[in-house]
């Protein structure tokens, strides 16, 4: 695992990034975060099959060993975590206002330092999108491996899960420069809490679907697989179109992509959407990354048959339900009457009729 972490710090420190800027932090100071997501994940990967194939590496060995290597990123992860509890301390170092409590083990688990760095190496955005990202990638790659070396041939659900999965890699990797917007970045600490999520959870549990299938194989009718297919795209189609428009409104309200929505102005002087997919729910987003969480489990079968393979969309629908709730509560407070008002006009969270 250690290896692992190494070669995906080396490529990207090695391999060309657009340079961006962070949002401005408390000290009105911007830091810089070289982007290279996709470039890393395309090399790995390229390297990691030239490798397999050319006998130097067994790359089904992590399929086999995924719970040895489990325990190593769990390892790793407290480890790396000890070391940015302690480093927090030293003089300057910028600290979390939500980390910094004197409560020693809820710091640690929080995180202290805002944003740990060595030199120009961002350690907190590195850990969020690479190792583990990728990561889930590679493990998907080693049980379709798997299930041609088990079984002579890897089935139709496991190239959809397969491809459904590289895609929603491929689409945060592409649009990484929206990620230093978020709470993660610009607010948490870096402890346990992200370290584990980032190392050991993202890629060991979302991969479990095809770590299923590739002890038992399934088939499709072609209904399904278009059923499935169709599920996956409209979900697609709701979060990225969701969350593009979102971010080409704030860019520019009046520009090509934005005039036609419709929205209105509020007291704090900014405005909310309330057209487009902005006008079907106020979490739109949320409900298109619930529709592909499903897509990903359904070509396992059903849910009682096979209960824990829909452990992703059920956790996420938890999940996301106590988001929403708390961005309502959020928004309530920080918009006031014009909540209420842009609530009329948009009345359902995220099903239209249903929720």
């Amino acid at each position: 695992y250690v290896g692992w972490f190494a070669l995906v710090a080396a490529l990207h420190v090695l391999l060309p990034g657009a340079v961006r800027e962070g949002t401005m932090l408390r000290d009105g100071t911007r830091l810089t975060y070289k982007l290279n997501g996709l470039g890393v994940m395309v090399a790995s990967l390229a390297l990691l099959l030239a490798a397999h194939y050319r006998g130097a590496i067994d790359l089904v060995w992590a399929a086999d060993n995924a719970l040895p290597l489990l325990g190593a990123s769990v390892a790793f992860s407290y480890v790396l975590s000890l070391y940015l509890y302690a480093r927090s301390f030293a003089p300057g170092a910028m600290l979390a206002e939500g980390g910094n409590t004197g409560n020693v083990l809820y710091d640690f688990f929080i995180g202290r330092e805002l944003n740990p760095r060595v030199g120009a190496f961002d350690l907190k955005e590195f850990c969020e999108l690479y190792p583990g990202l990728i990561g889930w990638v590679v493990l998907n790659t080693a049980y379709a491996l798997k299930e041609h070396r088990d079984f002579g041939a890897v089935g139709a659900p496991t190239v959809l899960v397969y491809l459904f999965q590289l895609l929603y890699v491929a689409d945060a990797l592409w649009f990484e420069p929206a990620i230093l917007s978020t709470m993660d970045i610009t607010t948490d600490g870096f402890g346990f809490m992200l370290a584990f999520g980032d190392l050991a959870w993202v890629p060991f549990t979302y991969s479990v679907q095809c770590a299923f299938l590739s002890y038992a194989p399934r088939s499709l009718s072609t209904a399904a697989t278009v059923g499935i297919l169709a599920l996956k795209v409209v979900g697609y189609s709701f979060f990225r179109g969701a969350n593009s428009q979102k971010d080409a409104f704030r860019r520019d309200p009046n520009g090509p992509a934005s005039r036609h929505l419709k929205y209105i102005n509020t007291e704090r002087g900014t405005r909310l959407i309330v057209s487009g997919y902005w006008g079907i729910a106020r979490h739109v987003n949320y409900t298109g990354d619930l529709m592909m969480g499903l897509a990903w489990s359904l070509p396992c079968g059903s849910i009682l048959e096979n209960p824990f393979v829909y452990f992703y969309p059920l956790y996420f629908l938890g999940l996301l339900l106590h988001r929403e709730q708390r961005d309502e509560e959020a928004c309530r407070k920080k918009y006031g009457r014009d909540w209420d008002k842009y609530c009329a006009l948009v009345k359902y969270r995220f099903v239209p009729y249903v929720y």
